[in-house]
């Protein structure tokens, strides 16, 4: 019997996560009574009970909670941003080249962003080939639906009413998007993008897109759709030939499923690359089962929804 520690199971993700357990088999949940959420000497029990923790919190109480770690046998997987370019922790994106076996042996796996995940989808394969080279400044903006932002954003789309919710938003203005790091590290920059993340009246759903000139290429438009068949083989990140919605591209259209889809639009001048999942499944949830399913020993689709 498999021990799984949730921390933070009553966040958006954590009841997400926790409710996909429910199907399984072999595991024992450890729970908490809510008055002990935030009690460090019970949740130090609970971790170093547990073969798997998976944390659902802010960055600083992630990093809290690690340091109540002292079972070296304990598995932690970190929703959170805050081990994510860290020395000793695994980037929990299986799909990247040589990161499924990391993670297979791996006791501290962190879980990608959900903008990080699609710019990553589309730029790693990129730079690990010379198709662009990596000192290039990308331009990106990434539609993300409400839910992403958590319990506060989610009440304030859902059961308030505040007119310029009404239409999508740009934020991150700063340029300075906790989700830059990784970006960078893991699409094998050495600049990081200009980044526009934009959250929309829709709840799940994202849409992230980047656009390259023909002066940034290495290669043709054709080697890059030859690139990103060969790169992505599996089931839950595919690319399609044929995304072409009549003219256009639903940000929503992955929504409620663990899957994502790459394709590849644009002229001989300019070339937009897209990358479309849903910011719940393989943006964070979706993503964190199928790095425990790795942990498992069990097929990676398990638990997940894919068309």
């Amino acid at each position: 019997m498999t021990k799984i520690f949730i921390d933070g199971s009553s966040g958006t993700t954590g009841l997400n996560i926790r409710e996909r357990l429910k199907e399984y088999s072999g595991i024992e949940i450890i729970s908490l009574p809510p008055e002990l959420y935030k009690d460090n000497l019970a949740k130090a029990e609970a971790i170093n009970k547990s073969d798997i923790t998976i944390l659902c919190l802010p960055d600083l109480s992630a990093k809290e909670s690690v340091s109540l770690c002292t079972n070296k046998n304990t598995v932690i997987i970190d929703t959170s941003t805050a081990h994510r370019t860290l020395q000793g922790w695994t980037y929990g994106f299986p799909e990247l080249t040589g990161n499924l076996e990391l993670i297979k042996n791996s006791k501290r796996i962190a879980n990608p962003g959900c903008h990080a995940s699609g710019f990553i989808s589309l730029i790693a394969p990129l730079t690990e080939n010379g198709i662009i080279n990596k000192d290039t400044v990308l331009s990106c903006f990434s539609l993300t639906g409400y839910t992403g932002g958590g319990k506060n954003m989610i009440k304030e789309y859902e059961t308030e009413e505040i007119p310029l919710n009404k239409a999508p938003r740009l934020y991150g203005l700063s340029q300075s998007h906790k989700h830059l790091p990784e970006m960078m590290k893991y699409g094998g920059l050495t600049n990081a993008p200009a980044f526009c993340p934009i959250v929309a009246p829709f709840p799940r759903g994202m849409e992230v897109v980047v656009t390259l000139n023909k002066k940034d290429l290495l290669a043709t438009e054709s080697d890059i759709r030859e690139v990103y068949k060969n790169y992505y083989t599996g089931n839950i990140i595919k690319y399609n030939e044929n995304a072409d919605e009549n003219g256009f591209l639903s940000a929503s259209k992955f929504a409620n499923t663990d899957q994502m889809e790459i394709s590849v639009f644009g002229s001989s001048e300019n070339l937009t690359l897209v990358s479309r999942f849903d910011n719940l499944g393989k943006g964070a949830c979706g993503s964190a089962i199928q790095n425990l399913n790795i942990v498992l020993g069990e097929p990676q689709e398990k638990g997940l929804v894919i068309k």
